[in-house]
């Protein structure tokens, strides 16, 4: 069976488009999915507090506890919006939880898959945000404080974040900074690398006396877009459900 990638939902709202839309993807994989992979910020913001403090994301946490339930494997690579889970998603939902990039052997090829958030070096402003708030002592500190304090500065962060992606966008290109840092993966004897975090959808295979791939998996905000890892290969697709489904969803989302 096939192996399902996915990242940066950023979900908020049940009633959000890109959420339901979500749902109804992730019940469309029961059965016929041995392994769903998600590449960090699946939420807008969960760090350090248990599922009860999160009730606006109950609905996608029961469509995951399906899938597991079905048996899925769920694998999650921590993002830069969500980390430090917890054990809801240990021992409840039974995933494998990735806080760093790992280098998998997934269907006989060697495969270097990560969130993406470290893959710019040279933003060092950010690198230097992700260790404080990455570390063992913020992941200690986080539940003994307010949630009330906790969720305002989360969304303070996301609001900095939003503005900050605009000049990430015209100071780096994210193609180049991509390619660049797969080719050094290549080198150490890596087949693939599957990248999230920047929301831009591509892939790329070259042969060279071996294939290949590069795949950065997009977003599910907009694009809808995902990976699929069958029989070896890697794609990139869209998710495409019938224009009803989708005009439904607008909908709810503006109401």
């Amino acid at each position: 069976m096939r192996r399902v990638f996915i990242a940066d939902a950023h979900l908020r709202n049940p009633t959000d488009a890109n959420y339901r839309l979500l749902l109804r993807f992730l019940s469309e994989l029961k059965d016929n999915t041995r392994s769903l992979f998600i590449l960090g910020d699946l939420f807008e913001f969960w760090v350090g507090f248990q599922e009860t403090a999160f009730p606006h994301y109950r609905p996608v946490l029961e469509r995951l506890m399906e899938l597991s339930e079905a048996g899925t494997e769920i694998v999650i690579f921590e993002g830069n919006h969500d980390f430090h889970l917890g054990r809801f998603f240990t021992e409840t939902l039974r995933a494998q939880i990735h806080p760093h990039p790992a280098v998998l052997d997934l269907d006989g090829r060697r495969m270097y898959i990560c969130h993406g958030d470290q893959i710019n070096t040279r933003d060092r402003g950010y690198l230097l945000l992700r260790f404080l708030l990455h570390n063992r002592i913020t992941r200690t500190l986080f539940p003994l404080l307010p949630q009330a304090l906790v969720l305002r500065v989360a969304k303070h962060l996301s609001l900095r974040s939003k503005k900050k992606h605009g000049i990430r966008n015209s100071m780096w290109n994210y193609e180049t900074l991509l390619r660049n840092f797969a080719e050094t993966r290549f080198r150490d004897g890596c087949d693939a690398v599957i990248s999230a975090h920047f929301h831009f959808p591509f892939i790329y295979t070259k042969t060279d006396g071996r294939e290949n791939t590069l795949l950065s998996i997009g977003d599910w905000i907009s694009q809808f877009s995902y990976g699929e890892l069958y029989e070896g290969r890697l794609s990139l697709n869209r998710y495409n459900p019938p224009r009803k489904a989708f005009t439904e969803n607008q909908t709810a989302a503006n109401s």
